[in-house]
């Protein structure tokens, strides 16, 4: 009898709750969003990436992506030309969104984000990046002066956009 229960027991694995250990990326789509004297404007840039996270690790706990500034949308023609001016896309043609650190934090994840934007690097520190069925999500809310850039006006003044700005991050899961 005792040589059973050994040969049951000893045999036995320990169990663990498994956690998600890492993150599939497939598609990244970044938005832009403002207000100006005549409305509110939303540009966007939606793009594949496939990459792979493994979150709580030393092993690929960061992610790494460039994004083409002038594959911004604004909904109309002379929006997306006002913003592709706005950042000096001819001068800087591509933006930089790193996160490292990865972690679980309850159902979300917490990371440290590094933006690069015209010649201007922005950190953040336990940045919190929303968990939801098919993505994770992540704003920042920023000036144009933050990163030294002037607001568009337009007509003589009369279309002004304000300084404040929404980047908001969605990062698509498999």
């Amino acid at each position: 009898m005792g040589l059973a229960i050994f040969a049951f027991f000893g045999s036995a694995k320990p169990t663990f709750m498994t956690e998600d250990t890492t993150l599939v990326i497939n598609k990244i789509k970044i938005e832009i969003t403002g207000v100006s004297t005549v409305g509110k404007y939303n540009c966007s840039n939606t793009f594949s990436k496939k990459d792979t996270v493994f979150l709580n690790s030393n092993k690929k706990n960061n992610f790494n992506t460039e994004i083409n500034m002038s594959d911004f949308d604004c909904g109309n023609k002379i929006m997306t030309k006002d913003l592709q001016g706005t950042v000096k896309v001819k001068k800087f043609p591509n933006s930089t969104v790193t996160i490292t650190d990865v972690k679980q934090f309850g159902k979300n994840y917490k990371c440290n984000l590094t933006f690069l934007i015209t010649n201007k690097t922005l950190k953040y520190k336990d940045f919190i990046l929303y968990s939801s069925d098919n993505k994770i999500q992540g704003s920042l809310n920023l000036n144009f002066s933050d990163i030294e850039l002037e607001p568009p006006v337009k007509m003589a003044g009369l279309i002004k956009v304000r300084d404040e700005i929404v980047v908001n991050f969605s990062l698509y899961k498999n």
